[in-house]
């Protein structure tokens, strides 16, 4: 009897074979739930707090112990968005950016059609699972990593 698996079967052993590797490399311990799991989102815990240098500076001076404050957690979603989860009200994205034309349309006062055009921010998709946990590794070790 053969081993054959499906290509959704190799590419979901590659995804926890990753996590497991940044679990032994980096300290960085999946928190999924099951309901995340079921959605297709996978969320990270990393061992460094979730605040910027400059806020730490503070915590550090006021004497916290930086053992006690929130830790980073980011998380990949089936979307191809790879997201800060510590905000406060929203989940911060942190995909690349680009710039992009948009334009809205709207009826006016006097029925007439409007079109403004400006140039705004979009953020580009990662759609491999693997690529957007290597991507939130990436940010992590630009970003947090001491």
């Amino acid at each position: 009897m053969t081993n054959q698996y499906t290509w959704r079967q190799e590419r979901q052993m590659l995804e926890d074979a990753y996590a497991r590797r940044l679990l032994i490399e980096h300290n960085i311990k999946e928190v999924t739930t099951q309901r995340q799991a079921k959605n297709g989102t996978r969320e990270f815990e990393f061992p460094v707090p979730c605040y910027s240098k400059q806020r730490l500076e503070w915590f550090k001076y006021k004497k916290y112990n930086l053992k006690d404050l929130p830790r980073l957690r980011l998380a990949t979603f089936e979307s191809g968005m790879v997201r800060k989860q510590n905000g406060g009200d929203r989940a911060y994205q942190i995909n690349p950016q680009y710039k992009q034309n948009q334009r809205y349309v709207w009826l006016n006062s006097d029925n007439e059609v409007t079109v403004k055009e400006f140039v705004g921010n979009a953020r580009a998709l990662i759609h491999n699972p693997l690529t957007r946990m290597v991507y939130m590794l990436n940010y992590y070790l630009k970003n947090y990593k001491q």
